[in-house]
């Protein structure tokens, strides 16, 4: 790592991190994998310094017996060229597993361009050539780390959203569906021929459910769910 103009970078990162503070963004993990101590001591002391956790790995074995939240923030400094699995092998394994993506920022000492055009085409945050400033790491590890937060918080969303959805009656449900079609009223109680304040009551009663406050709103939760038109 190079140190020139890191005068003052740890505090220029720690206000971008605490800026997020009200979102969730303030906290966050960096997990570090380099099978160079001296590189996994650097790193950890530079991350520390702008409040983050770290925990750092001698290898891709190491880090993934280690146990991890997961339900923080958190983002993965994976060095290029390790002994055992690479570390561009493992970020291919990761996404083959199907796991939730831990957001990447690789480096290297022997990186290419054809190295980093594959490593950032399969998702990874950045690519940064040994020696690089320390402006330079935080400033990926930051934008990792907020970019799983969005990630966190969706899920957290949908979450809550497929809880208001098993909550619904079947014929709640029905309703929800005539009226992502567009449907009135009306035109609803005919389709299940129900009385018109009967199909009032349940349109009431599951857009409460849904947290949804018009049409457009209830169609965008339906299309977090994957729902669609076609749930039945």
């Amino acid at each position: 790592m190079r140190r020139e103009a890191s005068a003052g970078s740890p505090a220029t990162a720690e206000v971008r991190v605490a800026s997020g503070a009200a979102s969730g963004v303030a906290s966050g993990m960096a997990y570090i994998v380099d099978d160079d101590e001296l590189v996994r001591g650097a790193l950890s002391s530079l991350l520390r310094s702008i409040h983050l956790e770290v925990r750092a790995y001698g290898s891709v074995e190491e880090f993934v017996t280690a146990p991890r939240p997961a339900d923080v923030p958190s983002c993965l400094v994976l060095d290029v060229r390790l002994r055992g699995q690479s570390g561009l092998a493992f970020q291919k394994s990761l996404a083959d597993s199907g796991e939730p993506h831990i957001p990447i920022v690789f480096m290297t000492a022997h990186g290419d361009i054809a190295m980093s055009v594959k490593a950032m085409k399969a998702g990874a945050v950045d690519f940064l050539a040994k020696p690089f400033r320390d402006q330079d790491m935080i400033d990926a590890v930051v934008s990792a780390i907020e970019r799983d937060a969005a990630r966190l918080e969706v899920e957290r969303s949908v979450k809550d959203l497929r809880a208001g959805w098993e909550s619904l009656t079947p014929r709640e449900r029905e309703v929800l569906e005539l009226v992502a079609k567009g449907l009135m009223n009306k035109q609803i109680a005919d389709v299940m021929g129900i009385a018109l304040i009967t199909a009032k009551l349940h349109r009431g009663q599951a857009m409460r459910k849904m947290d949804a406050c018009s049409v457009a709103d209830l169609m965008h939760k339906m299309q977090l769910l994957g729902l669609g038109h076609t749930t039945r």
